[in-house]
């Protein structure tokens, strides 16, 4: 049983974001458990690229840089995998961005650019990406969408980053309603609620030793996160092991959320 529980085999899979952080973890997650093929993208095309040959030591990972905030990149996304493609059948939305200001100085672009990437995005390349996600599944053949979300969605520490947590708690809503809507073409969508990782966007902390291990003593389990353990939750949803599980906010947060 444990040999194809965990089995990504035969699957094709999408990231967003791919090219760094979670989404690389994510990436190679998958690889190494055995997927067909990983696709990610990224604003940046030499990144994305670089991250895809690295990556390719663990699998087939393929780049297709673009930017999930336009439509019309969304379209070519969809254009380029219908070319290689008849199917997906793991999309992972992490692409996501912050914005730190002051409340007195919170600016409306830092509204517009983090509710753009981290809501509406994942919502149209969903919607773009359904006759894929949708071909040749059935009760017990699943596709899953996976959302990253955030314990700053889940409770109320903004650190001056206003618009982060109110976009992903929109996302984790978000995800529950495309669960109930996408059950019937069974499709799953779920949802993974990160606490502290590392990554570009935490990097202010991890390089300040004294704020850093402030933090990991405030964590009910003393630590951040690393690679296995987003990667291991993400291969769960996105296997037989995960199966029956859909509309869930799943934290990942070395308890976070039981003290906040």
């Amino acid at each position: 049983m444990l040999d194809t529980l965990f089995s990504m085999k035969d699957k094709i899979c999408v990231i967003t974001g791919g090219s760094r952080g979670l989404g690389f973890y994510m990436a190679q997650g998958f690889l190494e458990a055995g997927a067909r093929r990983v696709y990610i993208t990224a604003r940046k095309a030499a990144p994305c690229l670089e991250a895809a040959q690295e990556l390719s030591k663990f699998g087939e990972c393929i780049a297709l840089p673009g930017d999930v905030c336009s439509m019309d990149d969304i379209k070519k996304l969809v254009t380029d995998l219908s070319q290689k493609e008849t199917r997906i059948d793991v999309l992972v939305n992490n692409a996501g961005a912050g914005w730190g200001a002051s409340l007195e100085e919170f600016p409306e672009k830092g509204w517009d650019k983090v509710m753009d990437l981290n809501v509406k995005a994942p919502f149209f390349l969903i919607q773009a990406l359904l006759p894929m996600l949708k071909k040749g599944k059935s009760p017990e053949n699943t596709a899953s969408v996976i959302n990253i979300g955030s314990v700053a969605g889940i409770v109320a520490e903004s650190i001056s980053n206003y618009s982060y947590g109110p976009s992903k708690a929109a996302i984790h809503q978000m995800t529950r309603n495309l669960a109930k809507d996408l059950a019937n073409s069974h499709i799953r969508v779920n949802a993974i609620a990160p606490g502290r990782f590392y990554s570009k966007m935490t990097e202010y902390v991890s390089t300040d030793k004294a704020a850093f291990e402030a933090e990991c003593a405030a964590i009910p389990l003393h630590r951040w996160g690393t690679d296995e353990d987003i990667a291991g939750v993400a291969i769960m949803l996105a296997s037989k092991a995960g199966a029956f599980i859909t509309g869930q906010i799943i934290p990942v947060d070395g308890g976070t959320t039981l003290i906040s």
